[in-house]
Parts: structure tokens; sequence; C-alpha cells
């Protein structure tokens, strides 16, 4: 039996109210969130210690974006232990996850999940964004706390296919990191994000490159 069963009614009221099914996918969510637990208290994963936090901080978080994620290739960079893409990879029919991160002790955790959970559509890639070969391999992009927008932009751009879109997550809207994009990319969208259980604003920044300037 799972040691977090007793979270399930709280995960499974917040993935309603996220409008994603409950099962399998909180069983398969709890798991997840059981495994960094007792990772964690070994290997510190995440600050975050207490799992009814995380699974408000990590895993409702991080599904709190479901809506805007297409079916395709998709690379999460600067993942740590695999947030925002493996509560995707679980929740998205048809997403194919790359991990991207290049902390060794958070990669062993990711493939001990991947080999638990069975989750075919995701692989762990033990690199540095910047240092990924694989140019124009990725429908979409995400990074939930790693950098500026143009920072994400400038390690891991080059990762686009073309009509590729960064999905960045952020709290306060980023008026200043907007201003501050580089040539040859647009915002698509600003969304705000709801995720129950948690107060302060979230928003999911969307960006692709732009056609205006486009070769």
């Amino acid at each position: 039996m799972n040691p977090l069963q007793h979270l399930a009614p709280e995960l499974e009221a917040g993935l309603a109210a996220l409008g994603l099914p409950t099962q399998p996918l909180a069983g398969q969510l709890l798991d997840y969130l059981a495994l960094l637990d007792r990772w964690n208290k070994t290997y510190n994963l995440t600050a975050i210690r207490d799992p009814r936090e995380m699974l408000h901080k990590h895993l409702l978080d991080s599904l709190s974006m479901w809506r805007a994620v297409r079916p395709g290739r998709l690379a999460d960079l600067g993942t740590g232990p695999g947030l925002p893409g493996i509560p995707l990879a679980l929740a998205v029919p048809g997403l194919e996850v790359t991990l991207v991160e290049s902390n060794g002790k958070k990669c062993r955790f990711m493939r001990e999940v991947v080999r638990k959970l069975g989750l075919a559509n995701a692989r762990v890639l033990e690199s540095r964004a910047e240092a990924v070969d694989e140019p124009g391999a990725y429908d979409q992009l995400t990074a939930r706390a790693m950098d500026t927008l143009a920072g994400i932009l400038e390690v891991g751009g080059h990762l686009l296919a073309p009509g590729g879109r960064l999905l960045a997550m952020k709290g306060l809207r980023p008026d200043a990191e907007i201003a501050a994009l580089p040539p040859g990319w647009a915002v698509e969208s600003v969304q705000p994000l709801s995720v129950p259980g948690l107060e302060g604003e979230r928003h999911l920044v969307t960006i692709t490159r732009d056609p205006a300037q486009a070769a």
C-alpha cells in the first residue's frame, strides 16, 4: 500500500478542479510522490519536505498547464526531479517527454520513476540544456523554474522545431522578461493559471518564433 494513500482524496479533488480524470492518474501521481518523498530524505531532491505541500506545489502546480500542452515531443529543461515533465507525461495522452537535467542524482531518481511507473513515453537525458544536440527535434519546450525567458531561449531555443512553442511557467506576470525577449521570438499568449490549494499568482507564457522575422 502506498504510504501516502491518505492524500488521495485531496489529490483527486485537485485533479477534478483542473478538469483532469482522477483515475488512474491519481494513483500514478501518488506513486511518483511516494518515490520523491522517500528519495528526498536521502538525496535532497527538493527543498519541500512535506508530502502534502509537494502535492500542491509540485504535482498540481505542474498540471495546471496541461490544457496548453499538445500531443507530440516535449523537452522539459532543468526538470529537477521531473517537474513538470513526469506529471505531464502521465496526464497528456500522446505526449513524448524528454526530461533534461544535469544533476546526476536527480537523473538517477527519474530513471527509477520511469522504471517503476512503466513510463514508456518519458526518457531521461543527463545533460545541460545547451549541450543537447537535437536541433529542431521538439514541438514544445517547458521550463518551470529555470531562468528568465531570454535565458531559457538562449540555452534551449535550438531544440524547437519550426512552429514549436516554449511553455514557460512563471509566478507574477513577467512583463520585464517579455520586454527583454531576443529578436526572432514573440509572445503568443500569457495565461493566468489557477492551482488548487495555492494562493499567489501563476502565469503560463507561450512563446513562438516571430513570423515577421522568419527567414
